[in-house]
């Protein structure tokens, strides 16, 4: 009668792949950090204009939305590598 041709016994067991880092989960800071950058920049738009242009800051004018919207913009793009 015919052997099978099953397993090898010389080689090992299946292995998995190591894992990449990619999946790996964030650091415990990162929600926090890009919460915070939502909300102040949300704070320094309605700032802006709740106070007719004078404050955070009245010498960069309108400047000012650029700052909220950059801070707005570093959240989001946070949120989007957010695991």
């Amino acid at each position: 009668m015919p052997e099978s041709k099953g397993r090898d016994r010389k080689t090992a067991a299946y292995i998995p792949p190591p894992k990449s880092k990619a999946t790996q989960p964030n650091p415990t800071w990162w929600a926090p950090a890009f919460v915070t950058l939502l909300v102040l920049g949300l704070l320094w738009i309605v700032t802006y204009y709740i106070t007719e242009y004078r404050y955070p800051i009245s010498a960069i004018g309108v400047w000012n939305l650029a700052i909220g919207f950059a801070l707005l913009m570093g959240g989001f793009i946070m949120t989007m590598r957010w695991r």
